[in-house]
């Protein structure tokens, strides 16, 4: 990591250099963000996200992938931002390569922790917008709710789910996920 603090702009370049040190990275403008291990709880939430995306997808062209995973957001324009969604997806395969994601994903999914909800929903909601993300979700394991953003032809509307809501996937609206399976929330509640 000294190596990595010596300077206070890096380019995607100086992030492909970086060894491995057991930390996570994101790159924002140039700028380092160390990115705090995940807790259970966020384990948990994203595995079950995971599982009903990956399930539906099976087979089918887009793909779902989890963090640690990179995305250049806007890589075809020299822009030095790569962060590491805690969920994404992707219906483009040739956006995909060995380093990860080059473009906007479709979705990006984002569990909140209150080490990083500012920067999440400030910052990286700002990066998502402008690379052209079509959808956003915030999920936050305390409140057990979604934040869904969507964005369509220029058009933004959002809509918060709560603990025994269902979303319909807006890119994928056969895809229907019942935040009772995500929260593991009794049916009876």
């Amino acid at each position: 990591m000294l190596a990595k603090q010596n300077k206070e702009h890096f380019t995607y370049a100086d992030y492909c250099t970086w060894e491995d040190d057991g930390q996570r990275y994101e790159l924002i403008d140039g700028e380092i963000h160390l990115m705090a291990s995940p807790s259970t709880a966020h384990q948990r939430i994203s595995g079950r996200i995971f599982r009903k995306f990956g399930n539906y997808l099976d087979g089918k062209k887009c793909e779902v992938f989890h963090a640690a995973f990179d995305v250049r957001l806007n890589w075809d324009k020299g822009d030095n931002t790569v962060v590491q969604p805690d969920l994404l997806v992707v219906c483009d395969p040739s956006k995909i390569d060995d380093k990860g994601c080059k473009g906007a994903p479709d979705i990006i999914i984002e569990i909140l922790s209150p080490s990083t909800a500012g920067y999440d929903v400030m910052t990286k909601f700002a990066k998502y917008h402008e690379a052209g993300v079509k959808e956003l979700w915030f999920v936050d394991p305390v409140s057990q709710t979604i934040l869904v953003h969507k964005w369509d032809n220029g058009n933004h509307s959002y809509k918060l789910y709560g603990p025994t809501d269902k979303i319909t996937v807006g890119i994928l609206p056969e895809l229907t996920i019942d935040m009772r399976d995500i929260f593991d929330i009794e049916a009876s509640q």
